[in-house]
């Protein structure tokens, strides 16, 4: 079957979704880089999610997922098989201490309504530039805080195109780590349980305070791949990086940030390659140098460019 033709069978089979041929995923990435899907669909439903999954099951096409693209380094080859991204489930509502958001709303914008409903427990993700489904996938967190502190039930799709319901402990939460990740589960909807404890102006004073501290240390201005290792055991990998004289070093277009040694930055027309060059890099030097094995935690997917 060509990708015309995927294309037609699906924009047949689903209610409310825009389905794309050949469509270049740099405009999806906060890095700017990554080449072509095959199928790209936006996906208008949860419905239209599980029924695109079910699809790929049956024609045993691969299905790929994607939230805003905050932590991710697509390759310059692109993804084969069907691209789905989430970000039109943006939903979120409150009910009393209970916040639902859909998978594609940003975390930032969960953090957002909380204030606006005088509920504590999100403040931590006021800065964090992902999805609220990616924040589940890897338990995102900042400044002290993390998802699984306020998580109560995940609502998630399977390989299959079944919908499974998780509470927090069957989702087992670590560093960067969930059950999400390792039996390939779609997060479609997450629902948090805060605390309404605290007046609106003292949980508006902790997110301006760390919304500075973010402003003020992270590169901002510069396209990146957010946070690209994880921390390791008692060390940060920031310090290791900058104690080895790395930060400013570049590879193509892209470099270990000046601001902040834990970040990688386009500072001009960088290629997904260049990431992944750059990464390994970093990563020999830094255990060349202290015997530290810095771990990604930035996911790189796709295919490398021909060529």
């Amino acid at each position: 079957m060509t990708n015309i033709q995927l294309k037609q069978e699906l924009e047949n089979l689903l209610t409310s979704s825009i389905v794309k041929t050949d469509e270049p995923l740099y405009k999806y990435t906060y890095t700017e880089t990554g080449g072509p899907a095959d199928i790209y669909v936006e996906a208008g439903t949860i419905e239209d999610t599980a029924e695109v999954i079910r699809f790929g099951k049956t024609h045993n096409i691969s299905v790929t997922y994607l939230g805003n693209g905050s932590n991710i380094i697509i390759r310059d080859g692109g993804i084969r098989g069907i691209v789905v991204s989430l970000l039109n489930l943006n939903n979120i509502s409150v009910n009393g201490n209970t916040l639902v958001a859909e998978s594609g709303a940003a975390i930032i914008d969960a953090s957002q309504t909380a204030l606006k409903h005088h509920l504590s427990g999100l403040e931590f993700a006021c800065g964090i530039p992902g999805s609220v489904g990616g924040a589940v996938y890897m338990n995102a967190g900042a400044y002290g805080g993390e998802v699984k502190d306020c998580l109560k039930h995940v609502t998630a799709i399977n390989e299959y195109g079944d919908f499974v319901n998780l509470t927090l402990e069957e989702l087992e939460l670590g560093y960067r780590t969930s059950r999400v990740q390792t039996e390939h589960l779609v997060v479609v909807s997450a629902e948090f349980e805060l605390s309404a404890d605290k007046n609106h102006e003292d949980i508006k004073a902790v997110m301006d305070d760390l919304t500075e501290k973010r402003e003020s240390k992270q590169p901002l201005e510069y396209p990146s791949c957010g946070s690209v290792f994880q921390r390791p055991p008692g060390n940060f990998a920031g310090k290791l990086i900058q104690d080895a004289g790395l930060q400013g070093h570049r590879i193509g277009g892209v470099e270990v940030s000046k601001k902040h040694a834990g970040f990688m930055v386009n500072v001009d027309g960088g290629t997904a390659g260049d990431y992944e060059a750059l990464i390994h890099f970093v990563q020999d030097t830094v255990q060349e140098k202290y015997g530290v094995v810095l771990h990604r935690e930035v996911r790189i997917i796709g295919d490398h460019l021909e060529g």
